[in-house]
């Protein structure tokens, strides 16, 4: 297979609901269809370069994952066959392949639920100025990247633009009732707990990760996309030391190129180099095949 790279896609057949920061969301009666694009993103920016083959990743790693929890876990995932878009493609199906979604529509739950398993990323920061995480009490003395005894359950309310606002459990349960608040609560880390134990087998360290919930009449399913080297962060367990910078399969790499070269974050983000770029392109690829097993280039 030959990675080119689609940052826009255009669909006549169906009905475009929004562009994200990633995915294009279409919608044909009652489905809902997730296109990631290779469009990435750091820092709130949509940045001016795509990754060949990342919105291939994030769909079929999504797929995988999916797939890995449905006996106990229900979601908006159908398929990724395009056949099950009752909608002739004509010339858009060979842009949608490999990189669609076919879904329920669900009714979003507007939180992301976020679970943290080491002491990583803005929780690293929190914790240096203030000894907490989202007002959860650390033992003092930790270093960076350190691995948490238990693992915290962190929710955010999502923001339509500029940056999500973590929250208490408290303001959860405020915001979406005390029995929601559970249920997100514990399907969060228990999928969490799954997918670190599979991770750890294929030699990976999950540090961190963010799902999204909905509704489907009464019944709560995950939706969006999962375990992705997009919303979550994997490291390569072999590399790992507390206090040091491990070696990452995910978007921490373009994060960090990003603030290697003074972007103050503010709009118009830069470019990306060719180095970059295809360095990315393969932390992709090797979290993919990694976990699955499989390589996607074939």
């Amino acid at each position: 297979m030959t990675l080119t790279v689609c940052t826009t896609t255009h669909v006549p057949q169906l009905n475009l609901l929004f562009r994200g920061k990633v995915r294009d969301v279409y919608t044909t009666g009652d489905l809902l269809l997730l296109v990631a694009t290779d469009r990435i993103s750091a820092f709130d920016s949509i940045l001016p370069d795509g990754i060949p083959g990342k919105g291939r990743v994030l769909t079929q790693l999504s797929r995988f994952w999916f797939e890995s929890i449905s006996e106990w876990m229900p979601s908006h995932f159908i398929s990724t066959n395009l056949d099950d878009i009752p909608v002739n493609l004509g010339d858009s199906r060979t842009m949608l392949e490999g990189r669609t979604m076919v879904c329920r529509r669900a009714q979003p739950i507007p939180v992301e639920c976020v679970v943290r398993g080491y002491l990583a990323g803005s929780a690293w920061k929190e914790y240096r100025e203030s000894g907490q995480v989202c007002g959860i009490p650390l033992a003092p003395g930790l270093q960076e990247n350190a691995r948490l005894e238990t693992p915290l359950f962190t929710p955010a309310t999502k923001a339509t633009s500029g940056h999500d606002e973590n929250i208490s459990f408290a303001r959860l349960q405020e915001l979406v009732g005390p029995e929601t608040a559970i249920r997100l609560r514990d399907a969060s880390l228990q999928i969490f707990d799954h997918a670190v134990r599979y991770a750890a087998g294929r030699g990976l360290i999950l540090s961190d990760t963010k799902f999204e919930f909905g509704s489907l009449g009464d019944q709560m399913v995950i939706i969006d996309e999962l375990l992705t080297p997009d919303s979550s962060r994997y490291w390569e367990q072999s590399e790992y030391r507390p206090g040091e910078t491990p070696h990452s399969l995910d978007k921490q790499f373009v994060r960090d190129y990003l603030i290697s070269i003074g972007w103050n974050k503010e709009p118009p983000p830069p470019h990306l180099s060719a180095e970059v770029i295809r360095a990315t392109t393969e932390r992709y690829l090797q979290a993919y095949s990694r976990l699955t097993g499989k390589s996607l280039l074939t």
